[in-house]
């Protein structure tokens, strides 16, 4: 599950989909023809930055790559839903002094790995 662009969310659904599984793009627009071409099942949604919220809903664990804001908001979007946060290369966080709870890792593979881990296991 993921935004259904280009770059690091073209890169996810060509890795899932090498290894068997199955790709869903919850787009940002309404152009089903911007989806990359690795997704299995399209979902132009017209909805902008407001379809992370579906992303992270459908989820059971975040995988977060990189630092743009909107990374930014699926990462407080999964805190707030008690979602398992997974970091790769992306924000650092604190609230008031303490941490956020962010699983921070060094490689996708152990990115994949940590997220079915806390889906599974919380």
């Amino acid at each position: 599950m993921c935004g259904g662009l280009l770059g690091v969310m073209e890169a996810a659904c060509r890795g899932a989909r090498s290894a068997g599984g199955t790709t869903v793009g919850i787009l940002p627009d309404a152009d089903r023809d911007r989806a990359n071409e690795f997704l299995d099942i399209v979902i132009p949604t017209g909805m902008g930055e407001a379809r992370n919220t579906l992303i992270v809903r459908t989820a059971d664990a975040v995988i977060a790559i990189g630092g743009g804001f909107g990374t930014l908001s699926e990462i407080g979007f999964a805190l707030k839903t008690r979602k398992p946060v997974v970091g790769l290369n992306t924000w650092d966080l604190s609230r008031r002094g303490e941490p956020v709870p962010i699983t921070h890792v060094d490689s996708p593979q152990e990115a994949v790995e940590t997220a079915l881990n806390l889906a599974v296991n919380g």
